[in-house]
């Protein structure tokens, strides 16, 4: 777990990584940054954007394959200037756009029956990710609340995130889950918040 204190390092890093992207086209220098131990140990990492409560970009690394500082700046410029679902971040709406970096638990397959899956399930604790064959599909998470579902929609949207039928949690796809640190700012620019999710509600500190 991250402290308060090296979870808005986090998401200053992610937001530092774009505007010296924006300002330069280059990447950010980061030996020239004093960080905690923390940001050197290898995790999994997504960072989410935001604009005008809409989503603007999300891209990470679900695995703990690279330093934590490094998987840091490479999903924020990954999020912000290469998710093929929106255009790329331009310098006059960074100012707008929200950051969030969320810390990943390593994932684990469900040790469970296709019918016992959605109790293994924790809304607003568990991301899910689903394979089979060449697809793969992840969910955060905080989509799970944000998003009114439960956890037979949970993993209905998982799948179709991967490219699957909908229902391919029953019929042999493989289900993951993991667990996530989520730290945003509250606006734009602004404070950053640990944010606390539970079943149809989030809270923060």
């Amino acid at each position: 777990m991250l402290t308060k204190v090296e979870g808005k390092l986090a998401v200053k890093l992610a937001r530092d990584a774009i505007e010296t992207h924006l300002k330069s086209g280059k990447n950010i220098d980061i030996s020239e940054i004093e960080l905690p131990s923390v940001f050197n140990e290898k995790r999994g990492v997504f960072v989410t954007l935001t604009k005008d409560e809409l989503l603007r970009g999300c891209i990470g690394h679900p695995y703990p394959d690279s330093p934590l500082k490094y998987a840091i700046t490479d999903s924020a410029i990954s999020a912000a200037f290469r998710d093929p679902r929106f255009p790329p971040v331009r310098a006059d709406e960074i100012k707008r756009i929200v950051v969030e970096v969320t810390i990943l638990t390593p994932p684990k397959r469900i040790d469970a029956s296709p019918k016992e899956l959605p109790g293994k399930i924790e809304i607003g604790k568990h991301g899910l990710i689903v394979k089979k064959g060449y697809y793969q599909g992840l969910l955060l998470p905080q989509v799970a609340p944000e998003n009114d579902m439960d956890e037979i929609d949970f993993l209905n949207h998982t799948c179709l995130k991967a490219g699957l039928e909908y229902d391919a949690w029953l019929t042999g796809a493989e289900v993951y889950s993991f667990e996530g640190q989520i730290f945003a700012e509250k606006e734009p620019l602004g404070e950053v918040i640990e944010k606390h999710f539970e079943k149809g509600s989030c809270s923060s500190t």
